[in-house]
């Protein structure tokens, strides 16, 4: 997801200087003006930039246009893609701590997809197997030639990422409560932090503000305006609303703290230095601390946040642009200094 691009020194040292907290208003629009000539450069319309430090925002800013013409507000909203995801995680792990959810209970209990009801593998699927990506389907059972759910191996044995589990879990948290994802985000997460602009349906008052997709000619593509929630995609939300979320992560998300240190620790390989733990990357090894991360991409979208515990500190970069991931190394490596270069060398390496 990271892509090698190759800065000036001039490029690198102004978003050091911007990491490091700039003093004058001329630091500032020195800082912009390096953000607005790299994302002129790789086609990117629209982006939006958070930097947390000390569980504070630091910088929350979006650039760009919405689409040609039209400026990208503050309270822009975004496609955040696979971003959706975290969401998902943290209302089952809210419903985890408090005693109503069991990571480990078979999912069957109270869901079981109807094109894999005659496989005894489907009595085996849990909540863990799910968040850590470890299920045995494929990522969209429309990929496959089949066009059905089908496992393609035992649940438990490996990573794989996949919505398909995502989704899975979706119905089976909307059977036992009776209640929509959108409902469960809204009391659960939502609603406690104070995040008015985030959905996981399309709303019409969007439309004014909202980040149209672009393809990499920067061509404008059709919005998608779902109305039914998914656990996996389409989540629509602003830099500030997201931001407040990835605060409410560093700062223990309100679970217990043995579930929480389950949820930021490597329990699934995808390769060396980093894991799935429960719904986030982990990244086990970043000098000294360890790193969560998540990323999005849809059709003329693109979005990545990283969040450092330990330190206190948060990037998150949205995008409308398929693009957008060759903004991504420039950024994380100004913003998250050593650490961000710890990522992008296991981001590189295959």
């Amino acid at each position: 997801m990271l892509q090698r691009t190759s800065l000036s020194s001039f490029k690198v040292i102004t978003l050091l200087v911007w990491a490091s907290f700039y003093t004058t208003t001329t630091e500032a629009q020195v800082a912009d003006s390096v953000i607005i000539r790299l994302m002129h450069e790789k086609h990117i319309p629209a982006l939006g930039l958070s930097f947390i430090d000390n569980d504070k925002v630091i910088l929350s800013k979006v650039y760009g246009e919405l689409k040609a013409g039209v400026p990208a507000p503050a309270n822009t909203v975004f496609n955040v893609a696979s971003i959706t995801k975290t969401v998902t995680a943290m209302i089952t792990l809210r419903l985890v701590d408090a005693g109503k959810w069991d990571l480990d209970e078979p999912i069957y209990h109270y869901w079981t997809d109807p094109d894999i009801a005659d496989d005894p593998r489907s009595k085996k699927l849990t909540t863990r197997h799910i968040l850590t990506h470890q299920t045995g389907f494929p990522n969209w059972r429309w990929q496959t030639p089949s066009k059905k759910l089908a496992f393609e191996f035992e649940p438990g044995l490996k990573f794989q990422y996949s919505g398909e589990g995502m989704e899975y879990l979706r119905h089976a948290l909307e059977k036992k409560f009776n209640r929509s994802l959108e409902q469960l985000a809204d009391s659960l997460i939502f609603g406690p932090l104070h995040m008015n602009d985030t959905h996981l349906v399309w709303n019409a008052t969007m439309l004014s503000h909202f980040a149209v997709p672009h393809n990499s000619k920067s061509e404008a593509l059709e919005i998608v305006k779902n109305n039914e929630p998914s656990a996996a995609d389409q989540m629509k939300t602003t830099v500030a609303d997201y931001s407040r979320f990835l605060i409410w992560i560093i700062n223990g998300a309100g679970l217990s703290q043995p579930l929480y240190h389950k949820m930021t620790s490597p329990l699934s390989k995808i390769k060396d230095n980093k894991f799935m733990g429960l719904g986030w990357v982990v990244y086990p090894a970043l000098g000294g601390q360890f790193g969560l991360s998540h990323s999005g991409i849809d059709a003329g979208a693109n979005t990545i946040a990283f969040v450092l515990p330990q330190s206190k500190r948060a990037l998150l970069i949205f995008t409308n642009s398929d693009n957008g991931p060759q903004i991504y190394s420039d950024l994380v490596h100004g913003f998250l200094k050593a650490q961000g270069d710890a990522i992008i060398s296991t981001e590189m390496k295959n």
